[in-house]
């Protein structure tokens, strides 16, 4: 089995590379707020050595009520993106929801990420895959890793080759979200790196009623079993005040946290994967 490298920008992903980090806050909701966080994210990672790519979504088109915030919306989203990519060179990942979405999103992002819930639309994951750029699935919570398989092969048909796979947690009753860590060996046995979404992990989707809740003191557990799986990378969403968001604050890490919690998953990856 080739095991494929995927590289973002020159940041290598896969085969035996230390980890990679994707943060960022979950939805842009501001321009100030959203480099301000970056910058914060930017210099944490540049300090303990640790490739970086930034993530933000500019729509969230699936939120639990009709009057939840969604952000910003295309165009001004990818500009804000596009400043972010500009000032601190970082490779940026965002969401798509619509194939009408990807050719402007494509122009920005280096990392196109089809979200959970649409990760069976076949002519979604198409189009994105046709760009030449990296496409991150995310596995739905409804399916199992071996499942993965076919879209592996919706993506390679279009002979892209640039994939990432990510494990989100898995429905496991009423709004409730289990990791079974044995999906990362399965979904790596397709050559793929594979992603780690320790803070969606915590999810309880729907669980505060009208809006999704979550456990966010399990996120330094889960990230530091995540990197001695040997993941290829870990995706963490983040905020200066989670409690103060305006979406899936209640599994969101503080910034002011994130730093002890790289630093331990730097010392286990390096351990596990034997890195000096």
């Amino acid at each position: 089995m080739k095991k494929h490298v995927v590289n973002v920008n020159g940041i290598k992903i896969g085969a035996g590379n230390p980890f990679v980090l994707i943060a960022g806050p979950c939805v842009i909701e501001s321009r100030k707020t959203t480099l301000k966080m970056a910058g914060d994210i930017v210099n944490i990672a540049r300090d303990l050595g640790i490739p970086f790519v930034f993530k933000a979504s500019y729509d969230k088109a699936n939120r639990t009520s009709v009057d939840s915030f969604r952000g910003p919306g295309i165009n001004e989203g990818l500009d804000i993106l596009l400043e972010v990519k500009e000032k601190f060179r970082v490779p940026i990942l965002s969401d798509v929801h619509d194939i009408s979405q990807i050719s402007a999103a494509a122009k920005v992002l280096d990392i196109i990420q089809i979200p959970a819930f649409l990760c069976r639309q076949t002519d979604l994951l198409v189009a994105a895959a046709r760009t030449g750029k990296v496409v991150n699935v995310k596995k739905g919570q409804f399916l199992a890793p071996w499942d993965m398989r076919a879209l592996v092969r919706k993506l390679e048909s279009t002979g892209n080759r640039r994939i990432l796979l990510t494990e989100r947690g898995v429905s496991f009753g009423y709004n409730n979200l289990v990791t079974d860590f044995t999906a990362f060996q399965i979904m790596k046995d397709t050559g793929y790196p594979v992603v780690y979404d320790v803070t969606h992990s915590v999810q309880q989707p729907g669980g505060l009623g009208d809006k999704t809740g979550g456990r966010s003191e399990f996120i330094p557990l889960l990230a530091r079993c995540g990197v001695a799986a040997g993941l290829d990378a870990v995706f963490m969403e983040t905020h200066t005040d989670p409690a103060k968001s305006l979406s899936d604050g209640p599994n969101m890490l503080a910034i002011a946290k994130l730093r002890p919690v790289l630093e331990v998953m730097v010392k286990i990856d390096r351990i596990v994967k034997g890195l000096k």
